[in-house]
């Protein structure tokens, strides 16, 4: 099929009804931190935020690719610098996320959960984590971004119920 080669293999897995994805940085742990909470870091990934950083704060999240919809609101649940992150969105499903980073020698590894509900919606989410988390990668590599469509609908049978 034309285009195929293009297409992005999933890296995620569900344990539970957990999507559970990691990527690893050639950087120290205070670096991928900071990619992951300063809001000038994360608007060439993911998007910009604003508010009060720190556990028991909102803040409100522009999503880099989605800048037609309004801003989506995330409680800080946990913030222990630089090693976890959790949050809670405010909207529709409740998304409960948690980023956890480890340093062995020069590497630091990104441990992303998105808590779900429901283990079907993995579908929907999984393929958007993955690709998010590239945009994460490339950002921090200053590569070229991905596409979304190199992800998405072609993960979706990989969160299928996996």
């Amino acid at each position: 099929m034309e285009g195929e080669d293009k297409m992005k293999k999933p890296t995620g897995r569900l344990e539970g009804n957990d999507v559970v994805l990691t990527r690893r940085f050639e950087a120290p742990i205070e670096d991928v931190w900071t990619s992951i909470t300063k809001s000038e870091s994360t608007a060439r990934w993911y998007g910009s935020w604003t508010g009060t950083p720190g556990a028991g704060n909102t803040i409100k999240i522009k999503m880099l690719f989605e800048e037609d919809g309004p801003p989506s609101e995330m409680h800080i649940d946990a913030c222990e610098p630089p090693r976890r992150l959790a949050l809670t969105s405010k909207g529709v499903y409740g998304v409960k996320l948690e980023i956890t980073l480890t340093q062995t020698g020069s590497v630091t590894e990104l441990r992303f959960v998105h808590h779900l509900t429901d283990r079907k919606l993995a579908r929907d989410f999984g393929p958007g984590w993955e690709y998010y988390l590239d945009n994460l990668v490339a950002a921090s590599a200053g590569e070229k971004l991905p596409t979304f469509d190199e992800y998405y609908p072609s993960m979706q049978e990989h969160y299928s119920d996996a």
